[in-house]
């Protein structure tokens, strides 16, 4: 029998989400299952569970939406939902923007990431130089 380790979609409905937002079974359950929405309905006490939010960023970058004001704070929560989802630095912390791994992180994926960074890392001789490549003589012209 051939194995699959592709995880299945799997059917959730918002009343279920509603009715299990306290229950960390049910959304890893559903973060598994590629349903990371669920998070929507999350409580508050789930939105500031590590292991949680850090399981669902590594499947859905956008989730760092949802997480607690700490965890928009933590650099490895942070840095893996970036490295998921470039555009979601800018629900990062302020220090974390400024953060030279996140800002290279986002940067690689998209140069429009440059606008939610901090002044400070713009700076950062090596940003600066995947935002404004040197140009060759030739091109100049």
């Amino acid at each position: 029998m051939e194995e699959n380790n592709e995880v299945e979609e799997k059917e959730y409905k918002i009343e279920e989400a509603e009715e299990h937002n306290d229950d960390k079974e049910f959304m890893l359950d559903a973060i598994n299952h590629k349903a990371t929405w669920v998070l929507a309905y999350a409580s508050e006490r789930l939105l500031s569970d590590r292991e949680l939010i850090l399981k669902a960023v590594q499947n859905d970058g956008q989730v760092l939406y949802y997480a607690s004001q700490d965890l928009r704070d933590d650099k490895e929560v942070v840095l893996t939902a970036v490295k998921n989802k470039w555009l979601i630095i800018k629900y990062a912390s302020k220090r974390l923007r400024g953060d030279k791994d996140i800002a290279l992180a986002a940067i690689t994926q998209s140069k429009d990431a440059k606008i939610y960074l901090t002044d400070e890392i713009l700076k950062d001789e090596e940003i600066n130089l995947i935002l404004n490549p040197p140009q060759d003589e030739e091109t100049k012209s």
